[in-house]
């Protein structure tokens, strides 16, 4: 497995503009075939790297293998693929796919008629899952709009980004229902939605903020009752959490960069390089750098 090296140390961090070539829109949608093979062929994409976007991926046809995070996914026919910003991405090689992409943007799902959105499945995502399996019907459901996407992307028709944000509706709210079906429903209550804004907070401040009264406080409320509710909602403490968003991290650098564990301690916040590999092997039951041993051995 490829990981970054002393002279690119750093996981990269890649923008929707980045990634493709159509502008600053909040949404992107193109289609991936034999023939537009830019992504497949940038080297750029077969090293560890992260996206700032939400990225939808309908594989009509293709094989080859895509990790995100620490789990291997095989490319299927007839399969959907999903990823949230900031997880880490690598293709172990540039094979063909076909298919139809759509990205956009966590400022898009800000945007007052859309933050609806943010509190449905294939956002949230409760399961960490990051692929569904279309049955026919589906397949051709979730095709035709996204190609009606693709249309209205390239046309320059009035009001083309009220149809084109109409269409990403539809497909949000119909592969929601077909990630219910897949993997355990969630109820949405006013404390479901404290639970993942906490966990929004976390995503944003956790290189800086290891405390669970400094999200009580950016939430307006007492570090009891976060604490309350999110061990009500979720079955682990406020606290917990935080650290497992640190692990998860570490755990990243480590798998795919050749950081030193002073290095990451730093970019994680820990002052003590001494105390955060204490910390580590007290949540992963190894050290820092057995871990990256055993890792990479696993994986190889």
């Amino acid at each position: 497995m490829p990981v970054l090296t002393a002279d690119k140390p750093a996981i990269p961090t890649y923008t929707m503009t980045q990634s493709t070539s159509a502008g600053n829109s909040m949404i992107e949608v193109r289609e991936v075939d034999n023939h537009c093979g830019q992504l497949r062929l940038d080297p750029a994409f077969l090293i560890p790297h992260r996206k700032d976007y939400y990225l939808f991926v309908l594989v009509k046809s293709g094989s080859n293998r895509h990790w995100i995070d620490f789990m291997p996914y095989t490319i299927k026919p007839d399969t959907f693929y999903f990823t949230v910003p900031q997880q880490v991405h690598l293709k172990e090689h540039a094979g063909p796919m076909e298919g139809l992409m759509a990205s956009f943007t966590a400022e898009f799902l800000q945007l007052e008629e859309n933050r609806v959105l943010q509190l449905l499945p294939i956002i949230q995502n409760p399961s960490a899952a990051h692929e569904l399996l279309l049955s026919k019907k589906d397949m051709v459901f979730v095709e035709d709009t996204m190609r009606k996407m693709l249309d209205e992307f390239k046309a320059d028709g009035s009001w083309r980004n009220q149809m084109l944000t109409s269409w990403l509706r539809v497909l949000v709210i119909y592969l929601s229902r077909l990630y219910n079906e897949q993997f355990s429903e969630t109820c949405i209550t006013p404390n479901y939605c404290l639970l993942k804004s906490f966990q929004a907070l976390i995503g944003e401040y956790y290189s800086t903020r290891h405390d669970v009264a400094a999200y009580a406080e950016k939430l307006n409320i007492t570090p009891g009752y976060l604490t309350e509710v999110i061990k009500q909602q979720s079955g682990k403490t406020a606290i917990t959490h935080i650290h497992q968003r640190l692990i998860v991290e570490a755990k990243r650098r480590l798998l795919h960069t050749d950081l030193s564990v002073k290095q990451i301690a730093d970019e994680l916040g820990f002052e003590d390089a001494a105390y955060f590999n204490r910390f580590f092997k007290r949540l992963a039951e190894a050290t820092p750098i057995n871990y990256r041993l055993q890792i990479r051995e696993m994986y190889s």
